[in-house]
């Protein structure tokens, strides 16, 4: 399913990103600009209405609409390596996956619903003030926002994590940061992800997402295939008590990027390479010039 105009100015931007190598930079068109001070207050807002009755109302209902999404608009994905999961500890976990879509938190939700977890999902600040339908799913599914505030995420932003940890939830964290649509490539991972995982001492359970196109031609725009998902859970990757965070971070990055890379290369035979190809973007039946 295609969400968002404008696919092939941002496939453009992809292109121009991965071909220089900036594997964060921002590709979608309209995305919402605040200054800092904007986002700060804006989240800290959003924590404020966590307090209130009205609240947990709309989360039972943003919890019942995210699993009719998740049942419906990913009822297709399918699961790979279950198994790396017989094994690990009770209690919270962090998971991470490539970012390639709106809606890619839907398989993953799948996943923890499998495992009987409860599913918390770390989001841009920005992410709360998107249009309609989506803006509402991000107040009130869980979700954690990410503000890019040396103050908060040294205070506020790791006390939101131990709570939904301590409740044994899994907490969705992209650590290749922004969206790159249908990109089918793991990119360059950051450490936040990892730092946080070492410091809160749980494991970080590894997955790449398979995107899949289908001979069915997309009703909205018939440039596109439409796609499915196919989940591959990569051996979990554990905190090492006798390293630092700092140095659990970047250890535990790098095993997680090389196994997402190992998992692409078995998946679709063939080595990674950064350089755009048309193919990269997944369900695309267009070409840039």
């Amino acid at each position: 399913m295609i969400f968002g105009d404008n696919r092939e100015a941002v496939i453009k931007n992809i292109k121009k990103a991965a071909n220089a190598r900036d594997f964060t930079a921002k590709v979608e068109i309209g995305d919402p600009q605040m200054s800092l001070d904007e986002r700060l207050k804006l989240v800290n807002d959003y924590w404020e209405n966590r307090k209130k009755f009205s609240c947990k109302i709309n989360n039972r209902i943003g919890h019942t609409i995210f699993d009719t999404l998740a049942k419906t608009l990913a009822s297709s994905t399918e699961f790979e390596g279950l198994e790396n999961l017989n094994n690990l500890p009770i209690g919270g976990a962090i998971v991470t996956t490539n970012h390639f879509n709106q809606i890619d938190s839907l398989p993953i939700k799948l996943l923890a619903d499998k495992m009987h977890r409860q599913l918390s999902i770390v989001i841009e600040d920005t992410n709360l003030m998107l249009p309609g339908f989506f803006r509402y799913l991000m107040n009130y599914v869980g979700t954690i926002p990410l503000v890019q505030s040396p103050s908060y995420i040294a205070n506020e932003f790791p006390k939101h994590l131990s709570e939904a940890l301590s409740k044994n939830n899994w907490i969705l964290i992209y650590p290749e940061q922004e969206m790159w649509w249908n990109y089918r490539k793991p990119r360059k991972l950051q450490r936040g992800a990892y730092y946080f995982a070492a410091k809160q001492n749980v494991p970080v359970i590894s997955t790449f997402i398979e995107i899949k196109d289908l001979p069915k031609v997309e009703k909205k725009d018939s440039n596109f295939y439409e796609t499915k998902y196919i989940v591959h859970v990569l051996p979990p990757i554990f905190p090492d008590i006798s390293l630092s965070a700092n140095e659990n971070a970047h250890k535990m990055m790098e095993q997680d990027y090389n196994q997402k890379v190992a998992a692409y290369e078995k998946i679709y035979g063939k080595k990674l390479d950064y350089d755009f190809l048309d193919w990269d973007i997944a369900g695309w039946r267009g070409h840039l010039s």
